[in-house]
């Protein structure tokens, strides 16, 4: 029998200072594709921690229609206690209580862990399997609490959420338990509403007209390094090339890491041409895209890029590290280069470079159609694997 009433689906954000940008961005992303595409299907339900910042709550409260609870039990100071119940007995009642008391029909579990005998409904997301490939850039602890908390999230019934085919066959590969419980979404990045260049934008970064942008966090496995490299070598064809790099300066898994890319941009002479711009305002990021020459993503390994979808969006060129990840994601509209090759590297720069440059009012109007459509499908397919995870029974399968 048809269900008459939207799913009630509760999303919870915990993040403060420092959080991963990621998981903002797929949150925000996917509450809008909701809210847009799958209004009668979904009614999702906000909780925010106390820490959670007035600006990234309103880039969350912005995507619903219902006002958010700010959720005590979510703080930081409580969170030791939360998990060591969802592990050792199985449930965060806290949770559970909470989730229960405002007619959740399902929950939506990323960066958390409910525990495997949540007698709630849970859709997982699981972003990659980034800990299995690149060992050598997680601690062994929290390797281990990684490889557990995965192990313990595929004995409960819930249903797994993964971003592209590349992160399906890593699960199936890795977890052989999770075959027929996983359902593959990819997200999407709709074009802002509205948006046109704003020349000032870059100006106010002190880039010049033309630059290459590289919009990632400065963690080790988004391998700015190569990039660098890559801009010193190329410079003694293109002289006035610059790149300009944006996102979180803070990588807990290697504190230096920003200071040594900095050292390294000095010792090979590209200290005025690679510009570090950090965490810029959010609202930023697509002016500085769309303006751009091309983006460059060189990363080591993704599970669906968010830089690479906001460029799609927007119409911009790409510049990507030859991973599958990124050929399932970019198909032939990207140049590619092998991720370990400086030269490699260079070469697709070059080329980028020297390419014609549509503007920006022909970009932004030669991807709008494709954005809208790939939004809408990222709605649709949420919503359905929402619905499919709360028709789920404690005695397994699907209903």
């Amino acid at each position: 029998m048809a269900r008459c009433q939207p799913i009630r689906a509760a999303f919870v954000f915990s993040g403060g200072a420092g959080h991963w940008t990621g998981g903002l961005n797929y949150l925000r992303n996917a509450l809008r594709a909701l809210r847009q595409h799958a209004a009668g299907q979904v009614d999702p339900v906000l909780f925010l921690a106390p820490e959670v910042g007035e600006e990234d709550a309103a880039l969350l409260v912005g995507e619903t229609t219902a006002m958010p609870m700010r959720a005590a039990w979510l703080s930081a100071d409580r969170r030791h206690s939360r998990l060591r119940d969802a592990f050792l007995r199985g449930c965060d009642v806290t949770a559970e209580r909470a989730f229960r008391e405002s007619g959740i029909d399902v929950a939506f579990e990323a960066g958390e862990f409910f525990g495997a005998r949540f007698s709630i409904p849970v859709l997982t997301w699981v972003a990659d399997f980034q800990s299995h490939h690149l060992p050598q850039f997680f601690s062994w602890r929290a390797r281990w609490r990684t490889y557990l908390g995965r192990r313990l999230q595929l004995v409960g019934h819930r249903m797994i959420l993964l971003s592209s085919q590349d992160a399906e066959r890593d699960c199936h590969s890795f977890y052989p338990r999770s075959r027929g419980r996983t359902v593959v979404v990819p997200f999407a990045v709709p074009q802002p509403e509205g948006i046109v260049a704003e020349p000032s934008v870059p100006l106010r970064h002190g880039l010049p007209a033309r630059y290459l942008y590289l919009p990632n966090q400065f963690w080790k496995h988004k391998n700015h390094g190569v990039v660098i490299d890559a801009l010193a070598l190329a410079s003694h064809q293109a002289d006035r090339m610059v790149v300009a790099a944006s996102g979180s300066p803070v990588d807990h898994r290697n504190p230096g890491y920003y200071a040594e890319l900095q050292a390294r941009a000095a010792a090979v002479g590209v200290a005025t041409s690679f510009r570090f711009l950090g965490l810029v305002p959010a609202q930023d990021v697509p002016q500085l895209a769309l303006q751009s020459v091309a983006v460059i993503n060189p990363s080591l390994f993704e599970g669906w890029s968010t830089t690479v979808e906001e460029a799609k969006s927007l119409g911009v060129p790409l510049l990507l590290s030859d991973i599958a990840v990124h050929r399932e994601q970019a198909g032939d509209r990207a140049r590619y280069f092998a991720p370990g090759s400086i030269r490699s590297c260079a070469e697709a720069m070059l080329a980028g470079w020297r390419s014609p440059e549509d503007a920006p009012e022909q970009r932004l109007a030669s991807s709008r159609a494709s954005a809208g459509q790939r939004s809408r499908e990222f709605g649709q397919r949420l919503a359905a694997a929402l619905e499919r995870a709360a028709s789920l029974r404690r005695a397994g399968g699907a209903a």
